[in-house]
């Protein structure tokens, strides 16, 4: 899972990376709110280590725009300790407030302790949209009940897109989520994936009615 920490203190910064990488994650550095912000939309962290006090644009204003397009949980850091600040960042969309100086221990707790609270539901091992089944755990996909002979990252893809009808999600997102972060490769081989599916799962697939083109975005499962 990927944390952005977004604070302008660089011993503060490189001790919480430090930490949070030998828990196990992957994690990004902005000392800025306007780098955060970028790299926010750049990698689309799983959750966000925010300090309040940043040169420019403040860590509540930063959330605000976070919160305009994402749910992405936020643990805030600060040395305001009083209750009319910690409530303010629950105003703007926090889901912790952590109080400087504090314990990385505990802030390791409070990071694991709010991506369980915010966890999606498991999403099912099989589903099923109209002729069309797609088992996970067994790694198989049918059509009219006949098993279809898909390659692994066509399979993959196919699963994220039935596992959440009717969202667009762009190429990079496609890339990121179904390919991984680390992958270097073009987003066309998602345009390219797209249309090897749609001979398997379209009664036409130069009229596609599944697996939907969003103009200028990307794509949608119908």
């Amino acid at each position: 899972m990927k944390v952005l920490v977004v604070d302008d203190e660089p011993t503060l910064l490189e001790a919480v990376s430090k930490r949070l990488t030998r828990d196990g994650y992957m994690v990004l550095q902005a000392a800025t709110a306007e780098d955060g912000w970028r790299r926010f939309r750049e990698h689309r962290p799983d959750l966000i280590v925010l300090d309040i006090m940043l040169p420019g644009r403040n860590g509540y204003e930063l959330a605000r725009i976070i919160r305009q397009e994402s749910k992405v949980p936020i643990v805030f850091l600060s040395a305001r300790s009083m209750d009319g600040d910690r409530l303010k960042g629950f105003e703007v969309g926090a889901d912790d407030y952590l109080t400087k100086p504090f314990n990385l221990a505990e802030l390791s707790a409070r990071v694991r302790a709010v991506l369980r609270r915010t966890e999606p539901p498991e999403k099912a091992s099989v589903i099923t949209s109209g002729n069309l089944r797609v088992d996970s755990d067994r790694h198989e996909a049918f059509l009219d009940e006949k098993p279809l002979t898909l390659a692994p990252k066509e399979f993959a893809l196919l699963y994220f897109l039935v596992s959440n009808p009717g969202k667009v999600f762009t190429r990079e997102t496609l890339l990121d989520r179904v390919w991984g972060p680390e992958a270097y490769v073009s987003p066309r081989t998602v345009d390219v994936h797209v249309r090897w599916l749609r001979k398997h799962v379209e009664k036409d697939d130069t009229n596609p009615e599944r697996i939907l083109t969003v103009r200028g975005i990307g794509y949608r499962f119908a």
